[in-house]
């Protein structure tokens, strides 16, 4: 099973924790847990750990997409249409 969470590095504190790559999207905004400082998710950000991370996200949730459309084939029945 793939994780769905993204590492988040805090450049006020240093500390790093997970958040999930469905919610890292431009305009979402998260306290760290440590320090408490409040980090804007943007594409343009001057943070190159915010620019990793976002990207990190961006992959993974293609990933989960392509995870998921290969279940649905994979679950759809199959009919033997040969008789």
């Amino acid at each position: 099973m793939l994780d769905d969470t993204v590492q988040v590095h805090c450049k006020r504190c240093r500390s790093n924790f997970r958040d999930r790559a469905q919610r890292l999207q431009p305009g979402y905004s998260r306290q760290c847990p440590c320090c408490e400082v409040v980090i804007f998710f943007e594409d343009d950000s001057n943070d190159r750990y915010i620019k990793i991370a976002m990207r990190n996200a961006r992959r993974l949730r293609i990933d989960l997409r392509e995870i998921e459309a290969v279940k649905r084939v994979a679950a759809q029945p199959v009919y033997d249409r040969s008789s």
